[in-house]
């Protein structure tokens, strides 16, 4: 079988923890990979955003990235990506013309946009998944939300055109209906986790000051609520806080959410004990996970929560708002705490309660551990392609 996956601004090449390098870049890199291990040919299409990149490279076993030209060749906000996607359907339908794949999985909306456009005039059916959806981000953000006007109208499009739609929570899946969506159109299938990487054993960041350590893997967006968590610290005595994500090389002091979060720990009193590690490799993720006493994902909203699986993949507890995704993957009382969004109190009680309490903290990990094993990437793969094989 020869599989498209489609990805507009999320390249499985990027270095993570930028403002637009996150959780869909690593799922659509993960997602790839265990198609290719299951003898899928699969080709990842995405936007050229360097002018030195060659068209294809070879990414894993079964797996090319192709760079689509669609504009400037170089980054672009994902928010001001619209005007380039007739360019990049363009290159998609080239592409499909001269190869046809079986099927095209889309993520993201415009990606959706784009891979429908590209499809219909050679009967390539189109599955899709959103990874956030307008009408959430809009809810939490209003005025905010740098999203394009166009984005709703377009996602509810997608919601009736495409062959099959991949929620990855049931949340999402109930929502899609309400947006026109069919009901035999709809799948639940989640993210996954690469549980070779995202283990329990195996090595971890040792501890630098005898301190109890909480971690936070996290684009640096003011939406994923890092500064809850600093502002919760003042409530949580003796604890150091690591933050992974933002500019590489912990250069935060570069990019403006970067600053704010750097005066913020400043003015609660905090400094001395948050350290901004920058964007890591993916392979430094799972022992900076390992080594948390607990780890925190407080976002305003979350389709998702990757890092709250991978945490607990690792065999961490997880203190986590009760939205989106994590709401559903995070268990409250048996692998974590839910905490509401943006409550810089509960978020101390949660990490003071869990910090207080080794035997707690290592039972929850150990549920936690087991809890992940349903998010193993090659069942995840193996769910997507039941899908792709009703559409074809």
């Amino acid at each position: 079988m020869h599989l498209a996956l489609v990805s507009e601004h999320a390249s499985p090449l990027a270095l993570l923890g930028g403002d637009d390098a996150g959780g869909q870049n690593v799922h659509v890199a993960e997602l790839a990979r265990a198609l290719g291990r299951q003898g899928v040919e699969v080709v990842v299409h995405t936007r050229r955003d360097d002018r030195s990149l060659p068209r294809q490279v070879a990414f894993a076993p079964g797996v090319t990235v192709e760079h689509v030209d669609a504009g400037p060749p170089e980054p672009i906000p994902k928010d001001d990506l619209l005007p380039h996607m007739a360019a990049f359907a363009y290159g998609l339908h080239r592409s499909w013309y001269r190869q046809r794949p079986h099927a095209a999985h889309a993520h993201f909306w415009m990606s959706g946009l784009a891979a429908l456009t590209a499809a219909r005039p050679l009967g390539i059916p189109v599955l899709h998944t959103y990874h956030a959806l307008g009408r959430e981000k809009k809810d939490q953000q209003a005025g905010a939300d740098t999203s394009p006007p166009q984005r709703l109208g377009v996602e509810a499009w997608i919601a009736r055109q495409a062959q099959a739609l991949v929620a990855t929570t049931r949340h999402e899946a109930a929502l899609l209906q309400t947006m026109g969506a069919p009901p035999d159109a709809v799948h639940h299938v989640p993210c996954g986790v690469d549980r070779a990487q995202f283990r329990p054993d195996g090595p971890l960041n040792p501890p630098r000051r005898g301190r109890p350590r909480i971690v936070v893997v996290s684009r640096m967006v003011r939406r994923k609520g890092i500064g809850t968590v600093i502002e919760a610290l003042a409530q949580v005595p003796e604890a150091e806080l690591l933050i992974a994500g933002g500019p590489p090389g912990g250069l935060v002091h570069t990019e403006p959410e970067g600053r704010r979060l750097l005066a913020l720990a400043q003015r609660v009193g905090v400094g001395d004990r948050v350290e901004f590690l920058g964007a890591l490799p993916r392979t430094a993720v799972p022992p900076l996970l390992r080594s948390a006493d607990v780890v925190a994902c407080c976002p305003w909203y979350e389709p998702f929560g990757l890092v709250a699986v991978e945490a607990m993949a690792c065999g961490r507890p997880v203190v986590a708002t009760a939205v989106g995704g994590l709401a559903e993957t995070v268990e409250a009382g048996r692998t974590g705490w839910h905490v509401p969004a943006r409550d810089v109190g509960a978020v101390a009680a949660a990490l003071n309660e869990a910090l207080a309490d080794a035997e707690r903290r290592r039972s929850f990990g150990r549920r936690a551990a087991e809890a992940a094993a349903a998010y193993d990437w090659d069942a995840i793969a193996a769910s997507t392609l039941a899908v792709v094989n009703l559409t074809i």
